[in-house]
This record gives structure tokens, C-alpha cells and sequence, in this order.
């Protein structure tokens, strides 16, 4: 297996060489620019843009970061390996749970982060079982993960194959967010998302490291700690699949893609001047978008999505994204990018209004399973069925 990488920062570019082939970094087009003629429908085109590949030769490649100081880039494959490609050198693997990870359905390694002050690193994965289980490692100054160090730091039992979640992320408050699925299965049989004496179908907010006895702490301020019958770790709930959250890294809004179950995907957004979805009910499975979903649960109190399209486009699974605040393309400056799996189409939504959100077509690829904001704050974005990191790139062919 062979990988080919500079992940280079700041006002480098990123070179690469993939196959036998090699792809240059393109010359940025001053008229690259954005149509002002979109309208609230996924209609638009974006001129100017384009994917670059910068890795390749990945297994089923679910999630990309990068750690503090490190121009290093973490790779996660689905399988259970974490790879680290670092300098055009091919890549090395610096976590393995390959005998750990349960891998049917949509199970396996699926989201990495790494503490933004300490030297951890945190894995979300199936285990054995088909458990959610979240685990820190120790990393080195060389980047390397100690195994023998690992630290289990939650389990969360799943009752069906699907619909794990799969994300973490750390907030700009330095706490540490999980997002959980509904279990699987299909229209949420146990209403578990709207239950916030359940894990599953939420939003998760915690320290991930040790208080006292117990294995991570629970924020003070999370809005669930004194309520009777809920789980302190909640932050918000009614999530169906949050296949992809992220912070804008300018404005702290956390921005959140969540599977659909036969109709329509959404987009929420919630800003961190409103608070950031502390507390807040996203609807499911009262609502799917914002259409009634199961006629059993109480639709009010439900925040509406941001933004929806139907599968009559021809999507059927969205991969949340990131704002983009990179350099090289200015006139993507502030708009949210995200894509569907199933079609491969990458949008951008202006982030800047909670009006009709103006979303336009920028590019497409194949199977988007994440889109990720590098250090140098270019948006990296991975290919599950090839195999391949990209970089969103401006330009003309």
C-alpha cells in the first residue's frame, strides 16, 4: 500500500504525487468566483473550483486531523487503523485496532481527535460487541500512539448495527463532543433521540479526563446536570445520525450534517452567541427536516433545520462539513461546505445568515465521508471508496 503526501502549511501549498502520475498545485485564478444568482435550491454552480488529490491508497479512509505543532496528517481508516502521513513519506500506522473494531454495517473506527492542550489523542469506535466506546491514547513528540497506555474513557451499548455516530470533536470551550446516532434501525423504534435519559440520539459534552474516581468529567454548565432523569452528558438531543459536526473556527458555530431516513437530510446550525445548542431539540424523530416524522412524539419545541433537500435530488446520505476560512479560494470565505455520500455532489452555504440559506454546487466526488479544515485552513476531504484524501482547491484545469 502506497501513500504520497506533503501536507505542508501555511503559505505552502500541498504537493502530491499519486499513481504514476502527479498532480500539481494549481495556479490560483483571480476570476474564480461564486454565482449571485442562487436561489434557496441546490442549483447554483461555482466556477473556479477544484479537487486536488493530495494522499492515496487508503482502506475505506471515514475521518482526517491533525494535532498541535504537527504538520502531520491522521488518517482513520474504517477497518480500525489510524495512519499518520507525514512529509511525502509513505504512511505509517500509528494506531491498530484491527482485532478490536466490529466492522459490519456502518461499524468499525470511525472519528478521531486530539486534545488541543494535552498530548492525547481520542478514537471513536464499535467494538466487539457493536459498543460504542470512546478511548484516549498517549501521544509522543514523534507522533505515535502508546497502546499500552490506553485509557477507556466511555462505553455506550448499541442496540443495532447502524446509525453509530461516529464523530468527535473538541469545542472551542476545550470540552469534548460525541455525536451518537439513535442506535439504527430504521424510524427510531424505541424512541430513544427525543429520551434524555438515553445517550443515543444525541449530542454529547464532556472533560475526557479523569475527575477524581470517574473515568472524564461533566461540565458544570452542561444544561442537563440538575434535571431529574437526564443524562448529565447531554448537550443537545433529537440527532438521527450526525454523520459529521464541526466548529466554525472563526465564530465558534457548531454546524452539524444529519442523516435522513428516507426523505430528507438536514443541516443545523446552532450559533455560539445563542449558546450553541445547549439544551436543544433538533427533532428527530418527531421530525425528519422539517416534516412530521413519527406522529407518536410531541413535534413542539423542536429547532428547525438550517437547511434541507429531499432525496428527490437524487441524495440520500449528507456528510456534514466545515465553514471554510482558508486563503485559497476568498471568494468561499465563510460558506459552510458539505456533500451527499450516495452522489458525491459538494455544496457551499453561505454561513453568514439564518435567512433561506443560499447553497450552491461547487464540485463533486466520489463517496464524501469527511470534509475537514487543515492547519493551514485549506478543507481536506476524504474519498471512502477510493481511498483518497483531496484538497478543495481554486483554479482552472
Amino acid at each position: 500500500m502506497s501513500r504520497f503526501a506533503v501536507f505542508m502549511v501555511g503559505a505552502a501549498a500541498v504537493a502530491a504525487s499519486c499513481g504514476s502520475g502527479s498532480a500539481s498545485d494549481p495556479t490560483i485564478s483571480p476570476s474564480a468566483h461564486l454565482p449571485t444568482d442562487t436561489t434557496g435550491d441546490t442549483t447554483g454552480t461555482a466556477d473556479g473550483v477544484q479537487l486536488v488529490p493530495v494522499a492515496t491508497g487508503f482502506d475505506r479512509p471515514v475521518d482526517i486531523a491533525w494535532r498541535e505543532g504537527d504538520t502531520s496528517a491522521y488518517v482513520v481508516e474504517q477497518g480500525g487503523r489510524v495512519v499518520r502521513v507525514a512529509d511525502g513519506a509513505e504512511g505509517d500506522t500509528v494506531l491498530d485496532l484491527t482485532e478490536e473494531v466490529s466492522t459490519s454495517n456502518e461499524q468499525g473506527l470511525l472519528g478521531i481527535a486530539f486534545h488541543p492542550d494535552l498530548a492525547f489523542a481520542y478514537v471513536n469506535y464499535t467494538d466487539s460487541d457493536g459498543h460504542t466506546v470512546i478511548a484516549e491514547y498517549p501521544v509522543g513528540d514523534d507522533g505515535g500512539f502508546d497502546e499500552q497506555g490506553a485509557r477507556t474513557v466511555l462505553t455506550i451499548p448499541q442496540p443495532y448495527e447502524n446509525h453509530n455516530g461516529g464523530n468527535i470533536a473538541f469545542g472551542p470551550d476545550g470540552h469534548l463532543y460525541i455525536g451518537m446516532g439513535d442506535g439504527g434501525a430504521a424510524s427510531d423504534p424505541e424512541r430513544r433521540a427525543l429520551d434524555l435519559g438515553e445517550p443515543l440520539g444525541k449530542i454529547l459534552r464532556i472533560d475526557p479526563r479523569p475527575d477524581g474516581s470517574r473515568p472524564y468529567g461533566i461540565p458544570s454548565d452542561n444544561p442537563f446536570v440538575d434535571v431529574a432523569g437526564a443524562l448529565p452528558e447531554v448537550w443537545l438531543s433529537g440527532v438521527r445520525n450526525p454523520w459529521r459536526f464541526d466548529f466554525d473556527p472563526s465564530t465558534g458555530d457548531l454546524w452539524i450534517g444529519d442523516v435522513g431516513q428516507g426523505d430528507w437530510e438536514e443541516i443545523d446550525v446552532a450559533r455560539a452567541a445563542d449558546g450553541g445548542g445547549r439544551g436543544w431539540n433538533l427533532g428527530w424523530s418527531a421530525w425528519e427536516g422539517k416534516h412530521r416524522a413519527n406522529t407518536d412524539q410531541s413535534p413542539e419545541g423542536a429547532v428547525a433545520p438550517h437547511h434541507e433537500y429531499s432525496h428527490s435530488e437524487g441524495g440520500c446520505s449528507v456528510t456534514g462539513g466545515t465553514v471554510y476560512r482558508g486563503n485559497a479560494i476568498p471568494e468561499l470565505e465563510g460558506w459552510y461546505i458539505f456533500g451527499d455520500y450516495c452522489i458525491g455532489t459538494l455544496w457551499a452555504l453561505d454561513s453568514s445568515t439564518d435567512a433561506t440559506a443560499e447553497v450552491i454546487t461547487i464540485a463533486n466526488m466520489s463517496t464524501p465521508t469527511a470534509i475537514r479544515s487543515g492547519p493551514d485552513g485549506e478543507l481536506y476531504l476524504l474519498s471512502h471508496s477510493e481511498g483518497t484524501v483531496l484538497r478543495l482547491s481554486g483554479g482552472h484545469p
